[in-house]
């Protein structure tokens, strides 16, 4: 497998060198900081794979995908960048997967094994390659149950109350949980006897679906209560936890972790289920990930990546649109880059949305900076 890395960072280029390197599956066929000089390059030139930045000055990764496909309609993209919010975009340009800068070693590989599926020849009449993954149970956004073979595939469920007591059990994943509490989270309007037939049929798909995607895991019962043991799967949830628990990022290695552990989030915990008993745990999940984002923002400018620490506060700014701290540390971060004028830009557009959607004014903190540098009024 031949490929092309593209990034104008060289740091970032010589990280994604010596993970291919270390790899030993992909010939680097030529290495660039400008664009325009890949394509050339790609012109007279096999290539399978291209590595590519998204965040490029000119001509970006996207429209640089584009371009290649056109030259090598094969191409496998991979796109690397600092911003996880990128991913819909690249995969509506048919790339295979992306990467969390700074790239993690494991997660480098699993995408070289996809990469290798992808371009192993096969047979007319072979059955598809897949890269067998450990099986993933994604809780931030939705439920969700990725079987773990490479195909995408998700589990769809036969009714709506299997779902939730799969989600209620992952919730309390590993410990007990009183079949009392079940009957009257899940059941809470039936007579006893059909609560029970409920619980009864969900938990027998709930089963059957654990034993037919071979997850490892099982749903146990004693003592009037059942327990969702975790084995062979990974909860996104866990992951997150995992990797975001820090006070501080004391070097490189800190602040990759804490990367992998916020690209977990892809949304508020069970977001998009009308699920009353995972309300505190949803508000819990979402204080963590802005800690953890205010954490590397405040690294990422120390370090002096100002542009990322003040791309990533947008992002969160974003999911939190009341948020007067973040509302200040973008300022701040605005200020520092001499970009007065966006501060101030963005400290209307703050006091418009919390005015128009809350009938509020900001903090008196908030207020304070930003009389001591804008035009109030």
């Amino acid at each position: 497998m031949r490929a092309i890395l593209v990034d104008d960072e060289n740091p970032a280029l010589l990280q994604l060198d010596r993970l291919i390197q270390g790899d030993g599956r992909i010939e680097i066929a030529g290495k660039f900081t400008q664009v325009r000089a890949a394509l050339e390059h790609a012109e007279g030139i096999p290539v399978d794979i291209a590595f590519l930045d998204i965040e490029m000055p000119g001509l970006n990764g996207l429209e640089a995908a584009e371009r290649l496909h056109a030259i090598h309609p094969g191409i496998q993209v991979v796109f690397v960048t600092a911003y996880n919010q990128y991913a819909i975009e690249a995969f509506e340009v048919n790339a295979i997967d992306y990467l969390l800068k700074p790239v993690d070693p494991e997660r480098f590989a699993k995408t070289v094994s996809r990469l290798e599926a992808r371009l192993a020849p096969q047979q007319e009449t072979a059955a598809p390659v897949l890269v067998r993954q450990d099986p993933q149970v994604i809780c931030f956004k939705r439920i969700e149950v990725l079987d773990g073979t490479g195909s995408g595939s998700r589990l769809k469920w036969r009714t709506q109350k299997a779902q939730e007591l799969f989600a209620l059990l992952v919730h309390h994943r590993n410990r007990w949980v009183a079949k009392d509490q079940i009957l009257m989270t899940l059941w809470p309007e039936l007579s006893a006897d059909k609560a029970v037939t409920q619980l009864h049929t969900s938990v027998y798909q709930v089963r059957k679906m654990l034993k037919a995607w071979g997850l490892g895991s099982t749903v146990d019962y004693s003592h009037e209560s059942y327990c969702l043991v975790q084995r062979e799967v990974e909860v996104d949830v866990d992951r997150f936890l995992r990797d975001t628990a820090m006070e501080e990022i004391r070097d490189l290695r800190d602040l990759q972790r804490l990367q992998s552990g916020l690209a977990q989030y892809q949304g508020d915990y069970l977001e998009e289920h009308d699920y009353g008993w995972a309300m505190s745990a949803r508000e819990e999940l979402r204080r963590q990930f802005v800690r953890s984002s205010l954490l590397a923002a405040e690294y990422e400018q120390a370090v002096g990546q100002a542009r990322k620490a003040l791309d990533r506060l947008l992002g969160l700014q974003s999911v939190e649109p009341f948020s007067d701290e973040v509302c200040r540390k973008v300022l701040l971060s605005y200020l520092q880059a001499g970009e007065t004028g966006e501060a101030q830009r963005h400290y209307d557009a703050f006091v418009r949305v919390l005015s128009e959607e809350l009938d509020a004014e900001p903090e008196m903190e908030t207020m304070m900076l930003a009389e001591k540098y804008f035009r109030i009024g």
